[in-house]
């Protein structure tokens, strides 16, 4: 069983070996064991679609549509999501690397053992978006981006640009942000009810306070 530790939370990876996928480049209703390189289906309407031990590569998605159906023990790298509309999605035990899910609109989506690392999701929406198990986000950015009616206890973050995002009655207790700047984030403080963070990060919690508050700070 593969694992990763990000902060205090471990997350479980899939584990595929290439040499027991085979190719495709069709979208299907039940893509299981297949590796998908290259693939071009913008815009494309996916309908409960089940993707289970496949590796998607290099491919594009932007402007798709996906509605329901699970992401469950897979590798996404490399994938344009940009504008995308994904609505009542689970994922679980995947692992998404350097894809774009800019503008993308994700409604209703279950997340479970799911690790993004250097993916973009500026501009992006999330809305009730609720994670059940580990959930890890590693050098991403979400600039712009807007997280609505979210459940996301205990999620990290690390290393993320969050500038101008904007968090509205979600819960992230027990999550950790530790490691990101937290200046510009748009959002009542309490949003961040329950969220660890580090010493350091203690002036732009601040300046949070000081924005909400309307306080007017002058010198002596």
């Amino acid at each position: 069983m593969r694992t990763t530790a990000v902060g205090d939370v471990t997350i479980l990876l899939p584990d595929l070996d290439p040499d027991d996928l085979d190719s495709t480049t069709e979208p299907d209703a039940d893509l299981t064991d297949l590796h998908v390189d290259n693939a071009s289906w913008r815009g494309v309407a996916l309908d409960e679609v089940r993707v289970r031990g496949s590796r998607i590569t290099g491919s594009d998605l932007s402007e798709s549509t996906w509605e329901g159906g699970t992401v469950f023990g897979c590798e996404i790298v490399r994938t344009d999501f940009s504008g995308a509309n994904l609505s009542g999605l689970s994922v679980e035990r995947s692992v998404v690397t350097g894809s774009r899910f800019t503008g993308a609109r994700l409604t209703d989506v279950r997340l479970k053992d799911v690790l993004f690392d250097g993916c973009r999701f500026d501009y992006a929406t999330f809305s009730r978006v609720a994670a059940g198990g580990a959930v890890a986000f590693v050098d991403c950015i979400f600039t712009d981006a807007t997280w609505s009616s979210c459940r996301l206890p205990k999620v990290v973050l690390r290393s993320c640009q969050l500038a101008r995002l904007e968090l509205a009655s979600s819960q992230l207790q027990g999550a950790d942000l530790r490691g990101n700047s937290l200046r510009g984030l748009k959002t009542a403080l309490a949003n961040l009810y329950g969220v660890t963070l580090t010493e350091e990060q203690l002036p732009d919690l601040t300046h949070l306070a000081v924005g909400e508050l309307h306080l007017a700070v002058r010198a002596q």
